[in-house]
């Protein structure tokens, strides 16, 4: 394939990370840690209830009272957020505040309600006027956050590490995001204990996250392959990196050894402290190398399920999970962008299957240690598993195509016919 190469090449790329805690008890310090900051009285603390029964969130409170500040619990996160559910977040925070900080204990869900949170609770206007365009306007903050401390207690979606908060838009049915440097945390603690009480069928879908993130930050377009930006134009997803790489290949290291045994034990201490490693350097490469067509197919695949839902998720409505929603489509999508890299795409392959014998068919070697790890896991085998056919696909590309933002970062050019074929051989993967 041959490319135009840019008029005025981009020699320059970004590198931004939270400051980061990571360990077993870590999550015991958050009250000294806010307590450095000076001028924090109030923490707010965004949680679901299913966290909250672990009672997780309730000692971090303790240890934040323990240093003479007030802490309150918000525990009504909806799990994959939507509109309403971030905007009833925010009315509670007002109507309880004012706050000096805030901090989210949970998955991505808690994490990204806290991000919004704090975004609306600083800065004017409504949630879709910050939501990324199409969708919304894509306003950038105008004013500075308060500290936010990110406590994952999954291990999966990096959020702790990132400037994105991800949504779905109940009118529109997709899923869509707000992104700005701005609300990435000001402090990553990470506890490898908190995730102990991780169900297999949660494991495994946030392991995918992980091992999506990792993957398509590595094979995304290299950061000086396009034009160069102004410096007001210059976002968090800058492309692929040298910094970015060197997370992303750690990340794909640990996920080669403690992937499966963090599913099928989830009491092995040492597994569940790689994934939470592998988790964290995958949040500081994609964060800012940016990912592109698996995350952007996952969007509209969970914002129009119907009736699919997960094993181990709470709750009897329809969800698929974000981290099942990226992978089920990830195989056909790195067989269709490996012309693109193929270097990266086969070194990918052999950070995650060392022992794995390499195919005849180059090109078939990533897609395939994919698939047998999704099957090892119980992921689904595709799309037709959690409810979509060939009917669907019009629709499922078109809010692809929305995702912009994502697509962008893709190793070359993505059409509507390309996405369509990705999500038709998507149907049934094996």
């Amino acid at each position: 394939m041959t490319t135009t190469p840019p008029v005025t090449p981009e020699t320059v790329f970004t590198y931004g990370a939270p400051r980061l805690k990571f360990g077993d008890g870590a999550s015991d310090e958050i009250g000294f840690d806010l307590s450095r900051y000076g001028d924090v009285r109030r923490v707010l603390i965004v949680t679901d209830p299913g966290v909250a029964a672990t009672g997780a969130p309730h000692r971090v409170a303790e240890g934040i009272r323990a240093h003479g500040l007030d802490a309150h619990v918000y525990d009504q996160v909806h799990v994959e957020p939507t509109d309403a559910s971030l905007e009833a977040a925010v009315a509670h925070a007002r109507a309880t505040g004012p706050w000096d900080a805030l901090v989210a204990v949970g998955g991505g869900s808690s994490i990204d309600t806290a991000k919004a949170v704090d975004l609306m609770l600083t800065n004017p206007g409504e949630l879709m006027d910050y939501v990324n365009a199409p969708v919304g306007l894509g306003r950038a903050p105008a004013e500075p956050l308060k500290p936010l401390v990110a406590v994952p207690t999954t291990t999966g979606t990096g959020a702790e590490s990132t400037t994105i908060c991800v949504l779905d838009v109940l009118a529109l049915k997709v899923k869509t995001g707000i992104s700005h440097a701005a609300l990435r945390p000001s402090l990553a603690v990470v506890d490898p204990r908190l995730t102990l009480s991780q169900p297999a069928g949660v494991t495994a879908s946030a392991g995918m996250d992980i091992l999506c993130h990792a993957v398509e930050s590595y094979t995304a377009r290299w950061y000086a392959a396009g034009e160069r930006r102004r410096p007001e134009e210059r976002v968090p997803y800058c492309g692929a990196n040298p910094i970015s790489d060197m997370w992303a290949e750690q990340a794909m290291r640990l996920l080669a050894g403690a992937f499966r045994r963090a599913v099928r034990h989830g009491d092995d201490a040492a597994a569940r402290g790689e994934m939470a490693l592998a988790a964290t350097f995958a949040g500081m490469g994609f964060g800012n190398a940016g990912v592109h067509i698996p995350h952007a197919n996952a969007y509209p695949i969970a914002g129009r399920v119907r009736d699919f839902h997960p094993k181990d998720y709470p709750g009897d409505e329809p969800m698929v999970p974000h981290g099942m929603s990226v992978a089920l489509t990830a195989p056909e999508a790195f067989r269709f962008t490996f012309a693109a890299a193929p270097d990266r795409h086969l070194r990918a392959a052999r950070l995650l299957a060392p022992d794995r014998e390499e195919p005849a068919d180059p090109a078939e070697f990533l897609p395939g240690v994919l698939i047998d790890l999704m099957r090892d896991v119980g992921v689904p085998n595709g799309i037709g598993a959690v409810g979509y056919g060939t009917g669907d696909v019009e629709a499922l590309v078109e809010g692809t195509m929305r995702q912009q933002r994502l697509l962008a970062t893709a190793p070359l050019p993505v059409t509507e016919d390309d996405v369509a074929g990705i999500f038709t051989r998507s149907i049934e993967l094996w």
